[in-house]
């Protein structure tokens, strides 16, 4: 349970529909010192923490706070600004569900009896005929994040339950509303929740300064931080060829123009998808 509207509604869900929920929070926040400002709009920051608690409150669910800030830093935080720092932008919340939701949570979670760990995403769990489960994208194309999710594997899957995939956004709002939960009109969180304030690129230079160095001078330029791989703005402007960056439309290597075909060598193919079938 991150504090948010999400995560609240399936707690709020399964319990309706007869599970036995336990509510469960990942404390992975870094010590900060005390007059730090943390922002508002990060998830998994100690005041989602407080809501979190608040709503398991009113469901009369247990609630829990597991540390996992050790495995956090060295494989979220750490892997963040190494990969800055070898000229690629990294993704924390796929290293996230990786390596912390879906991996170093399940032995903490069997510890107090569960069977399975039921997450907010907006994504689909299904089991095919053949007993194999199956990543599908959510029903709401504006809120699907089974891209986020793509390391899982069956083992994982078969663990898992995402009962968000199958609604609209709107609608869990208004199923927040019938339960009566106060963080139903809460703002979403989508910044990277270890930093607190300012740019990141302020934390990758304080933590791996040798990033944000220039090199051979052939011009001027900032350190390879700050220009690195599908970054969503180069030099302070849209990525050209980018598209809309801002849409929700997925942009793909091969709608880019005079993009290679895919399967060519000498171009870049289109990711993988997820079905929607």
């Amino acid at each position: 349970m991150s504090g948010g509207v999400d995560s609240s509604v399936v707690a709020a869900l399964l319990l309706e529909q007869g599970h036995d929920v336990i509510g469960v929070t990942m404390n992975v926040w870094p010590e900060l010192p005390d007059e730090s400002v943390v922002r508002a709009d990060a998830c998994c920051s100690l005041g989602s923490g407080e809501d979190a608690r608040q709503v398991a409150n009113l469901l009369g669910i247990p609630y829990y706070v597991l540390n996992l800030k050790q495995v956090f830093a060295e494989r979220v935080i750490d892997d963040f600004y190494d990969e800055y720092a070898r000229g690629r932008t990294p993704n924390p919340c796929v290293r996230c569900n990786q390596y912390i939701k879906f991996d170093a949570l399940w032995p903490k979670a069997r510890a107090l009896d569960c069977d399975a760990i039921a997450t907010g995403h907006y994504a689909r769990v299904v089991e095919g005929s053949d007993g194999r489960f199956r990543l599908l994208r959510g029903i709401d194309p504006a809120k699907d994040q089974s891209y986020v999710l793509y390391t899982l594997d069956h083992a994982h899957l078969a663990r898992t339950l995402m009962p968000m995939g199958v609604f609209q956004k709107n609608e869990v709002r208004a199923m927040a509303r019938r339960f009566g939960l106060g963080v139903a009109e809460k703002p979403e969180s989508q910044e990277i929740c270890f930093v607190h304030q300012g740019a990141y690129h302020d934390y990758v230079g304080r933590a791996r300064p040798g990033a944000m160095k220039p090199g051979s001078i052939v011009g001027p330029r900032r350190g390879t931080g700050w220009d690195t791989p599908r970054h969503r703005r180069l030099h302070g402007g849209a990525a050209k060829g980018a598209g809309d960056i801002q849409s929700n439309a997925p942009v793909r290597l091969s709608d880019r123009p005079g993009a290679k075909p895919p399967g060519s060598r000498s171009g870049g193919t289109a990711p993988r998808e997820f079905s929607d079938r």
